[in-house]
């Protein structure tokens, strides 16, 4: 997935949700810059599709919710949203509209999928953003240049717990009484050597 500015020029709020509604592709507003968010590769895809399988396997009984990137979530800290790779919640989704759009405001768990021209933003700038969205309880990040994931899980307001998964780990996610393997996420992944 990368990351790019679409124009030099600022955009009004206002514009952005016309232009992001009738747009194809996924876009993000950040200070009257408008940023594309797509070009991933075939790896991002694989893996976001991957989460997304594991997570209905295991949350659908439960009448969970999982949802794919094109959900927008309402992000108070970098209004108005931002598109996780993947996200979930246990319960009623709660859904706030926007102009044309309508906001998912209570994600439990958002996933993304790191990528070389996003992962500083990934890992720093939306992970503080992300933390403002009282309902989540775990953010995961998933390399995809090897097995390699990054769960943070939320002990209270300010303070996140980090931990690293490798080849053969399994995560904890308590937040979704589910579990997932490292090994199943990137089933299917050849990494280059």
């Amino acid at each position: 997935m990368s990351a790019i500015p679409i124009t030099s020029q600022q955009m009004s709020l206002e514009e952005y949700l016309e232009f992001d509604f009738n747009a194809e592709g996924r876009y993000e507003y950040f200070d009257g810059e408008v940023i594309e968010m797509s070009g991933g590769s075939p790896e991002h895809s694989l893996l976001g599709s991957q989460i997304i399988f594991l997570l209905r396997r295991e949350l659908n009984p439960k009448g969970c919710l999982v949802f794919q990137s094109d959900v927008r979530i309402k992000v108070p800290a970098m209004l108005p949203y931002r598109f996780g790779d993947v996200s979930a919640l246990c319960g009623e989704p709660i859904y706030e509209d926007l102009g044309k759009s309508r906001l998912l405001v209570n994600p439990t768990l958002i996933v993304e999928v790191l990528s070389p021209s996003t992962e500083n933003y990934d890992r720093e700038e939306k992970f503080k953003a992300y933390k403002s969205i009282e309902s989540l309880r775990e953010y995961i990040l998933v390399s995809q240049i090897k097995k390699f994931v990054t769960l943070y899980a939320k002990h209270n307001e300010k303070f996140w717990f980090q931990s690293e998964y490798v080849d053969g780990e399994t995560l904890r996610l308590e937040s979704l009484d589910c579990d997932l393997s490292v090994d199943e996420i990137y089933l299917g992944i050849v990494f280059e050597s």
